[in-house]
């Protein structure tokens, strides 16, 4: 029979409403189901996975007198997984690779990572006979499912706030039978168990990332984007347009990306510190305190922060990086989504296209959909070519200034493009348009010849955006075929200006360039 004592005060923490009925409808299941059932329970980051499951625990002990197995990917996890545990007043041995196990009868769970505990098994070190209920954590990763094997008697209940596979060769309804839904984001902010995301997203170029073969960006390519000098500028600036002065974490694909962003940020005079896996215990320790005791503080990471870390007071998330996972795209943002004293938001500042790629966090996703057919949702996913041929180039803010007296500072070069051909005229023209267009800009915002040559070179970003957009609608996009047109609109932009200055000039304000 199941316990249903709703206004009970839970050994560890009292559960929320939705965490109480979310353990009704798993223990109907328990009841119902055979006993090799295979369930997936999604929850989103925060939602608070590990409070349900240990009080899950807890009543399953009580109520069917079996053990249960803990599974996690990370000996982090593990460990607070065993300290929940306690805190409900279970019993647990974590089984690492140095445990003891002459006293494994005095336990009724076992925390277990997948690696060390397969090794135990094929030695027949631990005794599995007893164990009613497997809890898998995180389990879109795949590495859980080969231990399946020695569970086949046992009920296994998969714990994740995606339900997407890891391994898209090898999705989740090939191992679990039935997806339960629990409480959305959405509800969660509503009901002030989460705080609401304000995004902020930054176009980038991102046609150079390749993928590897666990279908992500490479980290090589990644690191060759992301630590050029125009995109470690456009992170700093980005940080001090929305969240300069708050607690802030950036997540980063590669190691020494994130160490270009500490210099980066170091340089500019912001407190941060770097973090990666190759940091002692006691360096993550003390980087870790730090960040917590300091108000304004930034931390620089790589992947070890997206599970198994919880800062509450994180005011702001900088996705420095693109990921075609939507598991890591929620783990990362997740991670700021935590009520803190007065906190009810949080920024997210995007500089990997992935809210385009995506949607907003906290998107009405069907999820039973994903769960049921993953290849209908990844296929609808947009390329990184879809994703850009929709941006429209906005001058930075530092050089927007600059054209000041400048109405119109935006060239449609794909419309302009099209309306060009269909009037029967060389493609050439567009260029020859987009050319008199940013002669114009400079002209309005100048004296002279000298000051529209120096805004001409201001304008290189923007330039090289519409090659690219140029080159896409004639189809021809070979590097060095593209790089000679860039620097033939440079030298063609600046040859118009020398040449048309001064009438230019008399045409825009109605009289000739004041000579001094």
């Amino acid at each position: 029979m199941t316990e249903n004592n709703t206004s009970e005060k839970i050994v560890g923490k009292e559960l929320y409403g939705y965490q109480k009925e979310a353990l009704h409808e798993i223990f109907q299941r328990f009841e119902n189901a055979p006993k090799d059932y295979h369930l997936l329970y999604q929850l989103p980051t925060g939602g608070g996975k590990t409070v349900i499951f240990s009080e899950i625990v807890r009543r399953y002990i009580k109520t069917f007198k079996k053990k249960v197995l803990v599974l996690t990917h990370r000996i982090e996890l593990s460990k607070q997984t065993s300290k929940m545990l306690k805190e409900f007043g279970v019993r647990n041995k974590i089984i690492n690779s140095t445990a003891k196990l002459d006293d494994q009868h005095e336990f009724e769970c076992f925390v277990a990572m997948v690696e060390t505990l397969k090794n135990r098994l094929n030695d027949e070190k631990l005794d599995i006979s007893d164990i009613g209920l497997v809890i898998v954590d995180e389990a879109h990763y795949n590495s859980f499912t080969k231990i399946f094997k020695f569970f086949s008697d046992s009920f296994i209940l998969g714990v994740t706030a995606t339900p997407l596979s890891s391994n898209i060769k090898l999705p989740m309804y090939e191992n679990y039978q039935e997806l339960f839904v629990g409480e959305s984001i959405q509800d969660l902010i509503d009901n002030g168990y989460l705080a609401r995301a304000n995004m902020y997203s930054y176009n980038v170029g991102l046609t150079s990332l390749e993928v590897g073969a666990n279908g992500d960006y490479t980290v090589k390519s990644s690191e060759d984007l992301y630590t050029n000098t125009d995109m470690l500028s456009k992170l700093v600036s980005a940080y001090e347009e929305t969240a300069k002065g708050k607690k802030t974490l950036i997540f980063n694909n590669g190691i020494n990306t994130s160490i270009q962003v500490f210099h980066a940020f170091k340089k500019a005079g912001y407190p941060i510190a770097h973090l990666d896996n190759t940091n002692s215990k006691k360096e993550r320790e003390l980087i870790l305190r730090w960040f917590h005791k300091t108000p304004n503080a930034i931390i620089t990471s790589v992947s070890i922060l997206t599970t198994g870390f919880d800062e509450p007071s994180i005011e702001a998330i900088i996705l420095n990086r693109a990921t075609k996972s939507l598991t890591l795209y929620y783990q990362m943002i997740g991670r700021g989504s935590r009520i803190f004293g007065d906190k009810n938001t949080f920024d997210v500042v995007d500089l990997g296209n992935n809210f385009y790629r995506f949607g907003p966090w906290g998107a009405d996703l069907d999820w039973q959909k994903m769960f049921r057919a993953p290849d209908y949702y990844l296929n609808a996913i947009l390329s990184d070519e879809e994703i850009e041929s929709t941006f429209r180039y906005e001058l930075p803010a530092d050089v927007k200034k600059e054209f000041a007296k400048s109405t119109d500072t935006y060239f449609d070069m794909k419309a302009v493009y099209i309306d060009t051909i269909r009037s029967g005229e060389s493609s050439k023209r567009v260029l020859e348009k987009s050319i008199v267009h940013h002669a114009k800009m400079c002209i309005e915002n100048s004296e002279d010849v000298f000051d529209a040559l120096i805004l001409a070179k201001m304008l290189g970003e923007e330039i090289d955006d519409r090659i690219n957009m140029y080159a896409k609608c004639i189809s021809k996009s070979t590097h060095n075929f593209v790089t000679w047109l860039k620097d033939d609109y440079r030298k063609k932009l600046n040859s118009y200006l020398r040449e048309n200055f001064d009438q230019d000039y008399e045409k825009i304000f109605g009289h000739p360039p004041i000579e001094e």
